[in-house]
């Protein structure tokens, strides 16, 4: 399985950003997605994770009520929609796959690239 983020970029405090991840060479719509990030100068952390099916998330505490993780199996595509962006949201956030929800850690199977989002204040 190989998957692709993007969508980051430069936005002030209180923006929005989506993030979105690709995936390709497996069985989408039969792995649980997550999305983490890593801070600089710090350990990389769990951000959001999504059933297979989609009807079942779990979020960070810091993120909650403020970022969406969603997927669109048709087009074997994950998102995670962030709004009221805070300065501590910087970080590069990488996508990740594994084939139980339990398995949706640092230590996941597959892993994206990363894609850098930076908030300013």
């Amino acid at each position: 399985v190989q998957l692709q983020a993007s969508g980051g970029g430069l936005v002030q405090a209180g923006g929005s950003l989506t993030l979105s991840c690709a995936a390709s060479g497996g069985t989408f719509n039969r792995l649980y997605m997550g999305w983490f990030r890593q801070a600089p100068g710090k350990e990389r952390e769990f951000v959001a994770r999504i059933t297979w099916r989609g009807e079942h998330t779990t979020y960070r505490d810091s993120v909650k009520g403020r970022f969406t993780i969603s997927r669109d199996n048709a087009r074997n595509m994950v998102y995670l929609q962030m709004n009221s962006l805070k300065p501590e949201d910087t970080a590069i956030y990488y996508c990740a796959a594994a084939t139980t929800m339990s398995g949706v850690t640092n230590r996941a199977q597959y892993w994206g690239q990363g894609t850098l989002v930076t908030v300013s204040s």
